[in-house]
C-alpha cells in the first residue's frame, strides 16, 4: 500500500503535466471561428496592446498563453506594423506568424501629376494612409529636405507623382521618404548641365510648367516662354506660384489684391523664380525645362481648352485676350477637361 502510495505520488505531478499540456495545447491550437477579416497593428504599438486588442475580437482564445507562446519564441518584439489578413481556421501561432512575417495588405494610391504637397496630404489622409498633419510636418523636416540636396523650406517638387501602395497608417516620414527616392531613381539619368539653372531651379521651372497648360504638348513651348522671360529680367507673372504662396488661406478664387500681396511665391511681384517648387512636376515637365522649344514668344493666353495662344508683344498679347477671354462667345461651354490628349 506505502508503495502504490509512493508511486501515484511521482506519478501525479506527470499527469497533471500532461494534462496542462493537453489542455494548452486545445486552447493553442483552437482555430479562429470567425468570419475572415483584417487586423491593424498601428505604428509603434507594443505587444500588451497588441495582444489585447486580438483577444477582444475574439481573434485569440487565451491572452495569457499568446503571451507567453511569443515570449517563449522571442516574436513579442517583431510584430511589424500593418493590415493583415486573419483567416478562419487559423490558431493562435499561426496569426503571430501572420503578424511577424506576413505581407500587410498594401493600400493602391495614386498621386497625380501637378499635385503639390497640401493636396497629396489629403489624397494620402482619405486613404488612411497616413495623416495630413504629420505629412505636411515630414515634408518641412531637415532631415528629409537635405534629401534633396537643395536649399528649400520643404521638399515640395520631389514628391514624385506616380501610384504607390502603402500599408495603411504608415509613418509619414516612410512615405515622403518613398516619393523622395522615386524622383532621385527617375532623374537620375536626366543631364540637368545642360540648362542654364541649377538642378533646383529647373525642378522649380518645372512646377510652373506642369501647372500652367493641361496640354501636354505644349510644355516645351510654355518652357521656352518662361525661360525667355527669365532673360529678358521679366516677372514672370504666372498664376499658380502666386496661389501657392497663399494656398492655406486660397478659397479657389484668385483676386486682384492677391496678385499684390507680396510672398516668396507671388512672381508677380517679385523678380525670378519663386522660393520653391510648387507642386510636383512630371519627368515629362522637367525634361521641356532641360530642352525647351526654341522661339521669341514671351506671352500666352488661354484659349480656354486646355491649350494657349503664344505671341512675341504685348500688342498681340492683348488681342488674344480680347479675342479669347474677353469675348464670351469664345469661352461659353469650353473647359480644359475636354481636351484630347
Amino acid at each position: 500500500m506505502k508503495k502504490a502510495f509512493i508511486i501515484s505520488s511521482l506519478l501525479a505531478p506527470i499527469f497533471a503535466s500532461i494534462f496542462l499540456a493537453i489542455h494548452f495545447s486545445i486552447i493553442f491550437f483552437s482555430p479562429y471561428a470567425g468570419e475572415n477579416t483584417t487586423f491593424t497593428v498601428r505604428p509603434g504599438e507594443g505587444f500588451a496592446k497588441v495582444n489585447g486588442r486580438l483577444a477582444q475580437k475574439n481573434l485569440i482564445s487565451d491572452a495569457r498563453l499568446f503571451h507567453y507562446y511569443a515570449k517563449y519564441t522571442d516574436k513579442m518584439t517583431k510584430i511589424k506594423a500593418g493590415t493583415y489578413e486573419i483567416n478562419n481556421g487559423m490558431h493562435m501561432g499561426e496569426i503571430l506568424d501572420t503578424l511577424v512575417d506576413g505581407v500587410p495588405i498594401l493600400t493602391s494610391v495614386t498621386i497625380p501629376e501637378g499635385k503639390n504637397m497640401y493636396e497629396i496630404g489629403k489624397i494620402l489622409e482619405e486613404n488612411k494612409i497616413t495623416s495630413y498633419k504629420d505629412f505636411i510636418k515630414e515634408c518641412r523636416d531637415q532631415e528629409n529636405i537635405a534629401l534633396i540636396n537643395a536649399e528649400a523650406p520643404s521638399v515640395e517638387g520631389y514628391l514624385f507623382p506616380d501610384t504607390y501602395k502603402f500599408a495603411k497608417e504608415t509613418p509619414a516620414r516612410e512615405v515622403v521618404r518613398a516619393m523622395i527616392n522615386l524622383f532621385n531613381q527617375k532623374v537620375a539619368d536626366l543631364d540637368f548641365s545642360q540648362a542654364n539653372l541649377n538642378k533646383h531651379e529647373v525642378i522649380i521651372l518645372a512646377s510652373i510648367v506642369e501647372k500652367e497648360t493641361g496640354a501636354k504638348f505644349e510644355r516645351p513651348t510654355i518652357a521656352g516662354v518662361y525661360l525667355n522671360r527669365l532673360a529678358k529680367n521679366m516677372r514672370l507673372q504666372a498664376d499658380p506660384t502666386t496661389i501657392y504662396g497663399i494656398w492655406e488661406n486660397y478659397n479657389g478664387n484668385l483676386k486682384k489684391k492677391h496678385l499684390l500681396q507680396k510672398t516668396d511665391y507671388n512672381t508677380y511681384k517679385m523678380a525670378g523664380l519663386p522660393l520653391g517648387p510648387i507642386a510636383s512636376p512630371s519627368l515629362a515637365a522637367i525634361k521641356a525645362v532641360l530642352k525647351p522649344k526654341d522661339h521669341n514668344f514671351i506671352y500666352f493666353v488661354s484659349k480656354n481648352d486646355g491649350t494657349h495662344v503664344f505671341t512675341p508683344t504685348y500688342k498681340e498679347h492683348l488681342k488674344a485676350v480680347e479675342y479669347w477671354q474677353k469675348n464670351y462667345r469664345n469661352r461659353k461651354g469650353k473647359s480644359w477637361r475636354d481636351l484630347k490628349q
